[in-house]
């Protein structure tokens, strides 16, 4: 039997329009409304997942992306996630909830009163994706900064948070039969000045009993740093290779035990969007059709890529290399990277088709094959690789979770790959109880 690994969604699209321009559409759904994201989630639960992560982008883009990224509601309108978890914990018992929160938008301390306030009324199941994005910057008035300076503050502001979360100190007492609440003078009265923050403890809000899951993505040297020193889960993208995770792992394991951590105080999980299909023969009839992608299909492609990085592509030669300097400094380096591959003088029609082309899981040169095929690919990580574990990626949309999931949490618990049942300590114990 297979050891047991963790296994999570990606809300990819965050609380905006779930399936547009697709059939699901015709569902019949509000995406504005709770009911959609709360049959999702209790399906994903029901399927044993650890947590749904759910990202959001505070902007619409730049003014000079804004009708690309809105045309066909790619890059927005969204709804602040922050707000849908309340709904969400209110439909499940078990399963975790971590809405994106922006680092450098959100105040330090207006964060942690968030954060302890939505643990408590969860069981502990909250959860806090920190992204680091400067983009949004001028929609508050913040300067932006470049990716290590970013990640400088973030760093600031996650110790603030921690501060905030512990600023009681021992100094609840909770004793009803003298009705002693509190002791005020063991709390953390602390006043900090720092490069990017000021501000004040005590938090106003009880203490918990632990820290809410942090979550973070970013596959740079200083992204994985940050996930090694202060994240429970590091959100990894890489070549989902034996030899890739393996050095994906090490790096993000390094950085833990670089600052006092072990390797049991994280939990590396790879992001994928499989497409799951009832035979080889389908598989291999999609990745034969997508070899040769349509003016559209190229289309699409660039329209995806240039609101990930808010550049528009499509104004670009096709024929010709991405010029350099075209990607500003809030592009992170792995979505450059992403985009670019290791042939960055390729003509851009070239980038773009390898981006629109399927590739078979048993071959392991894409993610299209069957459940059994899914299973044989994760089994064969785990033991190789000693993989944690796996965040599907998609709409949470009912359609497209039952697509992905259907057959494939069957194949998973055949294997012994995927939990039966929770435990009762919430989001953390449920990531670190194998």
């Amino acid at each position: 039997m297979a050891d047991l690994q963790h296994f999570g969604y990606f809300f990819s699209r965050g609380f905006g329009p779930q399936a547009w321009g697709r059939a699901d559409w015709d569902w019949g759904h509000d995406w504005t409304k709770p009911d959609l994201y709360q049959q999702s989630v209790r399906a994903l639960e029901q399927a044993g997942m650890d947590l749904v992560i759910a990202e959001d982008a505070i902007s619409l883009g730049s003014p000079a992306t804004l009708d690309l990224r809105i045309r066909q509601a790619y890059g927005g309108p969204k709804h602040d996630p922050l707000l849908l978890a309340p709904y969400l914990f209110a439909a499940t018992e078990h399963i975790g909830i971590a809405p994106t929160v922006n680092a450098g938008i959100t105040p330090p301390y207006l964060a942690a009163r968030q954060a302890a306030s939505l643990a408590h009324l969860s069981s502990d199941r909250f959860g806090l994706n920190v992204v680091t994005d400067t983009g949004s910057a001028r929609h508050v008035g913040a300067a932006p900064l470049p990716h290590d300076a970013a990640y400088d503050r973030a760093e600031e502001w996650i110790t603030l948070l921690r501060r905030l979360w512990h600023s009681w100190g021992d100094g609840y007492v909770g004793d009803p039969t003298e009705w002693h609440f509190a002791d005020g003078d063991a709390l953390d009265a602390f006043h900090h000045e720092g490069a990017y923050f000021t501000a004040a403890g005590p938090l106003n809000a009880l203490p918990l009993d632990s820290d809410p899951v942090v979550v973070s993505p970013g596959g740079s040297g200083r992204g994985l740093g940050f996930a090694g020193t202060h994240s429970d889960v590091q959100l990894a993208l890489a070549p989902l290779t034996a030899d890739a995770v393996r050095s994906y792992r090490s790096r993000v394991l390094t950085a833990a035990a670089d600052a006092g951590r072990t390797r049991d105080d994280v939990r590396v999980l790879f992001v994928l969007k499989p497409v799951v299909v009832s035979s080889p023969d389908e598989a291999d009839r999609l990745v034969a059709a997508s070899r040769h992608p349509s003016d559209a299909d190229l289309r699409a492609a660039a329209v995806a890529w240039s609101s990930d990085s808010e550049t528009d592509l499509l104004a670009l030669d096709l024929d010709a290399p991405v010029p350099a300097g075209t990607f500003g400094d809030h592009v992170s380096a792995g979505t450059i990277r992403g985009l670019l591959g290791d042939t960055p003088d390729a003509p851009l029609r070239e980038l773009l088709t390898r981006k629109a082309r399927l590739g078979r899981i048993s071959t392991r040169e894409g993610f299209v094959g069957t459940a059994e095929e899914f299973a044989d690919f994760a089994e064969e990580l785990g033991a190789d690789a000693d993989n944690d574990g796996f965040i599907l990626s998609g709409d949470l949309h009912p359609a497209q979770v039952y697509r992905m999931t259907g057959e494939l949490v069957p194949a998973l618990r055949r294997r012994g790959l995927l939990r039966r049942e929770y435990g009762d300590g919430g989001l953390r114990a449920n990531l670190f109880d194998f």
